[in-house]
């Protein structure tokens, strides 16, 4: 404008003078978009409407109806001789979510994904002479994220997300030499050597993270943390030397890691004007989820991936299916542990994705729940007995190095076991693992001319005739060559369509499978199977014309009114001492109301378990309603509920402020009850951290549904932050009341109280103290 001519200056201070006002900006209710049971951060408007509608469901783009969730992993780079898999062989038109595999927690708390150098697969690495992968030379990095970015502005209804972990980076991580480093990984960063919360470690991770997903332009945050279970020896075994020594306290690390990474994605969400997703791969075992409690990190997910996969394998004898979709009575393994003939299990056998699906469904609307396909097979060699191999045995005492056992499976290997990982030793583990690409080719008898890249001449001659097998009741196939004895279990076209169907049919939110780089496609110019995507087409294609997914938790008209009562099952024994499972049941009435004795809970478990909970202290706990009351559940589970009720005892009542505590006994793991209600004086209500969409706080003791703590002064009344003038939340003051939960501004920070606290200024307490550092506004 210096130059500008008197007139023109004139000219356009006129215009600027006369030009109509600018609209009011529209104000969003984003509460109103919070997907159903989802935990809301206190005091952050978090843009769940960018991501959410107004009935809570993502938006998934045209023409897909359901998630489709593919693993895409970062070492298939070509650097080994193998042909790579890039960012421009994903599906793109056919997937919703790209979790790039794997970050890992580095010895310094942060996530991390190697040194940034040219060699870094993520960061660095470029592949000229790919078409189709030439880097966007804008950004400031190059590798998978660069291509993932440059792929995602084309394709703006896939979201991508960083997973963090895997199981061979849950307690460590692969240095840029290739070695692993035993760090510790989430074990140590979110669990001190005594068991309690590493909080300090958690922080460190959860800041790393948000300006991990700024830097690299990733739309959320998969945490593939395997595993926070209390069960002796589960996970890596060249982990248990860190896992083992904090089981009793891992669950509690691993929810506190979540809600702290929950919260802080909101906080920089509202900051961003985005909905950062937050979700984990979970395990799918009846085993490894006894000992992971009630699993209470799911209210703090966007969405959970069931890892519906692994359920069988060469770590143990028994022959089966690696992700039956339902149970057939028949398993071996559960047969072996007397799961069908002791009355306490109702006959419910629970390796299969249906069990693990209605386990999740208990606590999480259907949208919000994934199921898992495995893209892979996993397989045994000199089977004996079974149908065509299927619940046959395999057992050997020549285990893999490393793997901590003396007995084992009989892994399938060589020709039957093409990636052939290797032991620690450095010798093949045999383990029956192929892509399914691969499986094909040996079920039509074709060696390709790929084989040569993994080790084997291509004149190999296949051994007998690899013959798909199908069972009606378990959703599975497999391969059985009778002459080698091997069964090698897969997944189809046969077997995806109906799995993808069996998510239609219950209103479930997706799938998710692991790994991209498995799916086939027949080559017709080369005259085998190759990397494609078949099975990836056939579950978009069962999809696109599908009605939207359930969005809601509940089965029953729920009130709208709520009271603040919080109830928590704790005190678990450890997982290999929790059978019967046997934790307590804790009542406690934060409201202004007392609750007189007789007053009445209800509330849903889910019916992975059979309908049998009782407590042991005279708050006779009944079943109500079941949606399953068959004696197994051959071919599937019929409902999500059981519907439970216990009473106060007359003679007991609970002020405010007051605690009841119950012996509660189930006999398989369920997650978290949910759809409480209490009613008293005749009036039912629903409880505030249940978290269910549309409810109001009551009038006198009512909660927030949000979750967070009605209770104290929060704040002044004219906004002050008492901080830098970024904070949301309300400011500290000397003089307010805050109890556990709470989240306040001071000194430019938020700060969370863990227990009531007042007068104790955040800053002062300690590490240990009541305060605990959610990092700058």
């Amino acid at each position: 404008m210096f130059g500008a001519t008197g007139a023109a200056v004139t000219g356009l201070l006129l215009s600027l003078l006369t030009a109509a006002p600018a609209p009011a900006q529209e104000t969003v209710d984003h509460a109103s978009c919070r997907p159903d049971g989802l935990y809301a951060t206190p005091g952050v408007d978090t843009p769940y409407c960018t991501v959410y509608d107004e009935e809570g469901r993502e938006d998934l783009g045209a023409n897909h109806q359901r998630r489709v969730i593919g693993y895409f992993t970062g070492w298939r780079t070509g650097e080994d001789g193998r042909d790579p898999y890039l960012a421009p062989d994903i599906p793109w038109e056919h997937i919703t979510h790209i979790n790039y595999a794997f970050a890992h927690v580095g010895e310094d708390n942060r996530i991390s994904v190697g040194p940034d150098t040219p060699q870094n697969p993520a960061t660095g690495m470029t592949w000229p002479d790919v078409p189709g992968a030439e880097p966007d030379t804008s950004l400031p990095y190059r590798g998978h994220f660069n291509l993932l970015t440059a792929h995602k502005e084309r394709h703006p209804h896939v979201k991508t997300l960083i997973s963090v972990g895997g199981w061979a980076e849950t307690g460590g991580y692969f240095g840029s030499d290739g070695e692993r480093v035993a760090s510790g990984g989430f074990y140590t960063m979110a669990t001190n050597a005594d068991g309690s919360v590493n909080h300090a470690g958690i922080a460190t991770f959860a800041e790393s993270a948000v300006e991990f997903l700024r830097e690299y332009g990733f739309d959320g945050l998969d945490i593939d943390y395997e595993y926070a279970t209390s069960m002796r020896d589960a996970g890596n075994p060249l982990d248990q030397w860190v896992a083992n020594p904090r089981r009793a306290g891992l669950n509690k690390g691993y929810e506190e890691l979540m809600r702290e990474l929950r919260e802080r994605l909101d906080r920089a969400g509202a900051r961003d004007g985005r909905h950062y997703l937050l979700t984990v791969a979970a395990p799918s075992s009846g085993y490894l989820l006894r000992g992971m409690e009630t699993h209470g990190i799911s209210r703090y997910l966007d969405y959970v991936n069931i890892m519906s996969y692994d359920l069988h394998g060469a770590w143990n004898e028994h022959v089966g299916p690696n992700a039956a979709l339902f149970d057939d009575g028949r398993d071996g393994e559960l047969a072996a542990a007397g799961v069908y003939t002791t009355a306490q299990y109702g006959g419910i056998g629970y390796l299969n994705t249906d069990w693990a699906y209605h386990y999740f469904r208990a606590s999480m609307p259907p949208g919000r729940i994934n199921i898992g396909l495995p893209y892979y097979t996993r397989g045994w060699k000199n089977v004996t007995g079974g149908t065509n191999g299927l619940w046959g045995t395999a057992r050997t005492t020549t285990c893999p190095a490393g793997s901590g056992l003396t007995t084992c499976g009989d892994g399938a290997s060589g020709i039957d076991n093409l990636w052939h990982d290797l032991d620690t030793a450095g010798v093949e583990s045999p383990a029956g693992s192929n892509p399914m690409w691969h499986a094909k080719n040996l079920e039509a008898g074709i060696v390709g001319d790929y084989v040569e890249q993994y080790g084997f001449p291509t004149d190999l001659e296949l051994t007998g005739d690899y013959r798909r097998h199908w069972d009606d009741t378990l959703t599975a196939p497999w391969l059985w060559n009778a002459d080698k004895r091997v069964f090698l279990s897969t997944e189809d076209e046969q077997s995806v369509a109906a799995k993808a169907d069996y998510v239609v049919d219950r209103g479930i939110g997706g799938t998710m499978v692991w790994e991209l780089a498995g799916d086939y496609e027949w080559d017709e110019a080369k005259g085998r199977y190759g990397p494609g995507h078949t099975l990836t087409r056939t579950m978009h294609e069962r999809f696109r014309d599908a009605p939207p997914y359930g969005a809601t938790r509940a089965t029953i008209d729920m009130p709208t009114e709520t009271l603040d009562i919080d109830v928590a099952l704790t005190d678990f024994p450890l997982g290999d001492n929790n059978y019967p499972i046997s934790p307590k049941l804790r009542i406690t009435n934060n409201s202004d109301l007392t609750l007189p004795g007789g007053t009445e809970f209800r509330f849903d478990l889910g019916t992975s378990a059979p309908g049998t909970a009782r407590d042991q202290s005279g708050f006779g706990t009944a079943l109500v309603r079941s949606d399953h009351t068959r004696s197994n559940n051959i071919g599937g589970l019929d409902g999500p509920y059981h519907r439970m009720s216990l009473k106060l005892p007359g003679w007991q009542s609970l002020e405010p402020g007051g605690t009841v505590t119950l012996d509660f006994v189930y006999h398989l793991p369920v997650s978290t009850p949910s759809n409480w209600t209490v009613t008293v004086d005749g009036t039912t209500r629903g409880l505030a951290g249940d978290l269910t969409r549309g409810t109001v706080p009551a009038g006198e003791g009512g909660g927030s549904p949000g979750g967070g703590s009605e209770g104290g002064d929060q704040g002044t009344n004219d906004g002050s932050t008492g901080g830098n003038g970024e904070c949301s939340a309300p400011s500290w003051r000397a003089d307010a009341v805050h109890t556990g939960g709470d989240v306040v501004s001071w000194n430019g920070r938020l700060w969370r109280a863990q227990w009531w606290t007042t007068g104790e200024e955040p800053g002062t307490t300690g590490q240990w103290g009541v305060w605990v550092d959610l990092g700058p506004c």
